[in-house]
């Protein structure tokens, strides 16, 4: 089965080629269909910023790594009790890469992003074909493509970092970083009824996409004094909500500055393993009571994110698709920066959409 991999650890940014992470289209054993178990031939699957952290050596350095959590696809076989969901084979579907237990004590605590078992079923999607437990698929609705259904489970991290930020109608909402998460998250806090909506980008033609699909105001946090702009978009009280979807050290140093009092900031992005943020505690969580939380995963947002997924604008985050045997071509043009997304077509399969 070809899967892309990780081949060699290291850097994919790293200008000397003998030591740059290298990416690969290698050949993977078919993964085992249990009775539980939902078989998909993968349409497209889309790469995520966290991939190349993944080359780097983040969850580990033996190669090959195979690659791809962003996915969608067609079901061709089914398991003998893979049955309570509904789910047929020719089902267009999409989900989640990670299968919660259910079993573990955070499982029964209802916190399943710490499922002490979450790495069953980590199954790479960057593939012909990858096999997940039901659980982790979902039936696109019918009036979405599969190209617009890969983007399901980033759009899951937008909507839980919705739920982390607690925002109320009205607020006023910052969100740092431009990419997909950070486009993704402009459009659900639109929906969720945001005011004074602004994108800090330091990429123009990202903040004029960010205008596009919503955004009141945007800020070059390069060119354009952060601090200022924000002052005199909120007249002078500080964002409600601050949200980084940047994973930017140079970058979320500023956040805590715009956060008014009261605010809410949410880190929705990884960040390196070696990067502690300065804080002041008495600035910042004493005079200001500022809450911080961050994300990993995205349990229970999956559902909610099929229901907003026809209604988001997802075409300027899926321009940009290759076919698999070029993905070590799609993964340069990703760390280009040229497109906001680009997503491998891992098969070729015929869909006729509803007019």
């Amino acid at each position: 089965m070809r899967t892309v991999a990780v081949t060699r650890i290291g850097s994919l940014r790293d200008p000397d080629e003998n030591t740059r992470g290298r990416i690969g289209v290698v050949d993977f054993p078919e993964q085992p269909l249990g009775p539980e178990d939902v078989r998909i031939r993968v349409a497209y699957s889309a790469i995520c910023g966290s991939d190349p952290h993944l080359a780097e050596g983040f969850f580990g350095t033996d190669v090959p790594i195979g690659l791809g959590h962003e996915l969608s696809g067609v079901i061709e076989a089914l398991g003998e009790r893979a049955t309570r969901n509904g789910l047929k084979v020719g089902d267009r579907v999409a989900g989640n890469f990670l299968r919660f237990c259910g079993t573990c004590r955070p499982c029964q605590e209802g916190r399943q992003q710490f499922c002490e078992n979450i790495q069953d079923y980590n199954r790479p999607g960057m593939a012909e074909t990858v096999t997940w437990h039901e659980s982790q698929v979902y039936r696109l609705p019918d009036d979405v493509s599969l190209l617009h259904g890969s983007i399901l489970e980033p759009t899951s991290v937008a909507v839980r970092i919705a739920d982390k930020a607690r925002a109320r109608v009205g607020d006023r909402v910052a969100i740092c970083g431009g990419g997909p998460i950070g486009q993704l998250t402009l459009q659900v806090m639109k929906m969720n009824g945001a005011t004074s909506l602004t994108m800090i980008e330091p990429i123009a033609e990202r903040r004029e996409m960010a205008l596009r699909h919503g955004a009141d105001f945007v800020i070059d946090p390069v060119g354009e004094d952060q601090a200022a702009l924000a002052s005199e978009i909120t007249d002078g009280r500080g964002y409600d909500v601050v949200i980084d979807a940047s994973g930017s050290p140079r970058a979320v140093r500023g956040l805590l500055d715009i956060a008014g009092k009261g605010a809410t900031v949410v880190y929705g992005a990884m960040y390196p393993e070696n990067y502690e943020l300065p804080l002041n505690l008495s600035d910042y969580l004493y005079l200001k009571e500022l809450t911080l939380t961050g994300i990993f995963v995205s349990p229970y947002a999956f559902p909610r994110a099929l229901q907003i997924l026809p209604y988001l604008q997802l075409d300027e985050l899926t321009e940009a698709v290759y076919d698999l045997e070029d993905a070590v071509e799609a993964f340069a043009v990703h760390i280009s920066g040229r497109f906001p997304k680009v997503v491998l077509r891992c098969n070729d399969i015929d869909e006729e959409m509803p007019r």
